[in-house]
Order: structure tokens, then sequence, then C-alpha cells
């Protein structure tokens, strides 16, 4: 039996983010002030972010130290472990050698809390109070009201209504780490009151939570707002998936042929790419990218390379990116972390230039490939990070047909042990396979700023 599991020691762990805007041969476009359509500088961030976080964002430099006080606690559970999933390659009878990297391990289940923890950190030197911020599923505001409290910074979360109700045991984590949780929309902003109004049995969307959150900080002195994933400091936080993942794939003595990540922010799937796409950028591999998305939210395989809002009321900057237009609402799918009109504007600038692949799959195979996985692997994923294992699974099978081996490396970004009521509805048949229409993108296209 080949060797499993490769894991890294405490010392191990990265010392630094790896920033890849530094090695692109052409700049990604400027994000633009939502009213002037102007490129803003870091001063118009200052309102919503500290302003480490924002040097970040705009930074071009290779390698950023991470603080010791957050390794200290990313040591909580980092580094990860990095499987082969020889049980899994056994039941496909395929030549293809899989692993995974796996970001279940994590106090809160998933990738997030790399990113929380740096960002209540800074949030922390500069004196912040209190910080708002939205989430799909519950993935990022269990770990951010975890993070926050890690550092004594109160949270509080506006939570996509159609996860309030589907998954509340996600409500109780944050409530347990001490944030506060409602759904949203909610009565307790403009926007949501907004919402509420024209259609009062709103499911919700992540961009209508992101304008609730954004106004909420907007409103008050002692409260910031928080990002789980599209821009690119959060992507940078993540890339400590891909450096271990580097490190232990030269354990295993192989480099992966694809690299695979689901995608709905970006955030998860960066994390991992992004180091490994660097030995490419460099002409050292020929090694394939892939993002895998809903058919229901295809922001990459279907939607336009626009300058859109990242939100529902207009409130943020404009940034470029693959958008489904920022008026989008979401079929109530279980991935609700995927669940997000656009994409990360690096990870779509990446894409525009032909480093990344997209695919979109509907649920029932995504569901179909978790239960295989769980079932020969042991581990139940979470819905999002399904649709990862169904894009290694058919990398898996199509080296099968052509008789080759293939090195194929995806992140299991979280377990699903919150989420058992969407493999209900599977095996129960109770899923439905919704294929976002050309037509609404095209309609929604209309309601985009003219740049």
């Amino acid at each position: 039996m080949a060797t499993r599991k490769f894991n890294l020691e405490e010392s191990e762990l990265p010392t630094h983010w790896y920033n890849i805007a530094a090695d692109l041969k052409n700049p990604p476009a400027p994000p633009l002030h939502p009213a002037t359509h102007e490129p803003i500088g870091p001063e118009a961030l200052a309102p919503l972010f500290p302003m480490e976080l924002i040097k970040q964002e705009v930074s071009t430099e290779r390698y950023i130290a991470i603080p010791d006080e957050v390794r200290e606690i990313l040591k909580i559970w980092r580094p990860a472990p990095l499987i082969r999933a020889t049980f899994l390659e056994k039941a496909l009878d395929t030549p293809a050698h899989i692993y995974y990297k796996y970001e279940g391990v994590s106090p809160s289940g998933s990738h997030k809390p790399n990113t929380a923890v740096a960002q209540a950190y800074y949030n922390k030197q500069e004196g912040v109070k209190r910080i708002a911020t939205e989430t799909g599923a519950g993935q990022w505001g269990s770990s951010l009201a975890f993070a926050c409290q890690m550092f004594g910074i109160e949270s509080k979360v506006y939570m996509v209504k159609v996860s309030y109700d589907q998954k509340p045991y996600r409500r109780s984590m944050m409530r347990v780490w001490g944030g506060s949780v409602v759904a949203s929309p909610s009565d307790e902003t403009n926007a949501g009151r907004g919402i509420l109004a024209e259609d009062p049995e709103s499911q919700g969307s992540l961009g209508i939570a992101i304008s609730e959150a954004v106004e909420d900080a907007a409103m008050r002195e002692d409260t910031r707002y928080s990002l789980g994933s599209v821009l690119n400091h959060v992507l940078l936080h993540q890339t400590v998936i891909g450096q271990e993942a580097m490190k232990q794939m030269e354990m295993a003595g192989e480099y992966p042929d694809v690299v695979i990540g689901c995608a709905g922010g970006g955030s998860n799937a960066a994390g991992l790419l992004f180091p490994f796409m660097k030995d490419r950028m460099e002409g050292k591999t020929k090694t394939r990218f892939m993002a895998v998305e809903p058919a229901s939210c295809p922001s990459l395989t279907k939607g336009e390379y626009r300058y859109d809002f990242g939100d529902v009321a207009g409130l943020t900057p404009l940034m470029k990116m693959y958008t489904l237009g920022h008026t989008f609402m979401p079929p109530g799918i279980h991935a609700g972390g995927l669940r997000y009109h656009a994409m990360a504007p690096l990870l779509c600038h990446l894409y525009d230039e032909g480093y990344i692949e997209a695919k979109a799959y509907p649920q029932n195979p995504c569901f179909e490939a978790a239960t295989l996985f769980a079932q020969t692997e042991g581990i139940i994923p979470a819905p999002e990070s399904s649709h990862a294992i169904r894009g290694a699974i058919d990398e898996a099978l199509a080296a099968k047909e052509e008789g080759k081996s293939r090195v194929i490396l995806f992140n299991l970004s979280g377990h699903g042990l919150l989420d058992l009521q969407a493999y209900d509805d599977y095996m129960a048949g109770k899923l439905v396979d919704d294929h976002y229409p050309a037509e609404k993108v095209r309609e929604a296209m209309t309601h985009l700023p003219v740049i």
C-alpha cells in the first residue's frame, strides 16, 4: 500500500504568505470608485479595513511576513495534512494518483480561519472593537467569530437567510464563540429593509448580506468590515494551503499534473493553486489549474468579464470580475459558500489569461462524488468541496480511459458534518439540478455600470 498521509512539523508552517501579484506579467484592472468610476487609492478603503490589510490588498511584494501572533494561533490546526486517496483510486480503478489537502481539521471545519485569524489580528492592532461581516453557508461567519473570540473583538454576522434556515448549527457555532448572527436580508439595515419591502420572502444572497455588513460597518465608528473571500488580501492569507502542499507533494515524490479547487468567491482555490502556479509562470511545469463551480451560479463559465459591484446595493468599489450581475439571485442550493454572483478579481484575471480552466457541475453529480468519497475515504465533505471532488474524479476517469497515469491534487476545503441535511436530501432524491440560463445573464448585464 502506498503511503497515504503526509504531515509537516509545526515548525514547517509557512513564515510568509505568497503574493502572486508580484509574478503577473500583466497587472489586473484596478478597482474603481462606485460613483466616479475613477481608480481608487488605499485611502478609499480606510473606512472599512485596517491599513495593514489595505497595504496587502495593493501590494506587489512577493512574500509578506506572517505575524508571530497569527502563526501561533494557526498552529492550533496547521500544518494541515495532505492525504493520498488510495481507497478512492481503487474504487475508480484508475491509474491516476489522487491527493487531497484537508482543510476540515480547523476549529470551524474549513479553510476560512486561515484569513479570519489574520484579519482579526490586524483589526485588533488598530484598536477595532467590533467587526461586521456576511456569510453564506456559515463557514466564514463561524471562522470569523472564532478569530474575534481569540482577540477579544465583538463580531456581527449577516447570514444568507436560506443557509440560516438550512444550517442551524453553523449559527450555534458563531454564538458559542461569542458572535451575533442574524438572517439576511434583515430589518437592521437600510439595504435589508429595502430588499424585504420588495420581496418579504427573499431567501437572500451573498450580495445582499455584503451590502448589510458594509452598511453596518460604515455607520459605526467602532466597527470595521471583514470579507471572507474575493479580495486580494484574503487570497493572500490562504496561500499557506498551497505552500504546505508543495512541501508535502515533494515528500510524496510527485508533482501534480492538475490542481483543482471549488470556486465561489475564489479563496480556497487560489490558496491551493497560486503557489503551484508560480512554477508554471516561470516555465518549470505544465500543470493545469481548474476552478469548479456550481451550474446554478456559473460566474466563470457563463458570466461576463466586466466591472461590477461586489454587493447588491452598490456600496462596494467596482471590480473587474467574471460576473452574473450584482442583481443575481441564486437558487437555494446546499453549497451556500459558492452562491456568489462573481469571483475574485485576481482569479478572474488568471482565468482570462488562460492559466486557469473552469468547469460547472449541477449539485446531484457533486453529491454523488462526495458520497463515493465518504464511502471510500471516510470523510464526509462539505457541499462546496464536493465540486472539487467531482472535478478530481472526472480527471481520474479520463486518465483511466486514456490508460495513462495522472497526478491529481484537490483542496478538500471543509467537512460536511454540519451539512447532513444536504446528504439526506440527496439520498431522498430531493435535490434539483439548476442550470443558470444565459438569457438571465444577458438581462443582468443591463444593470451593470457602463465603464
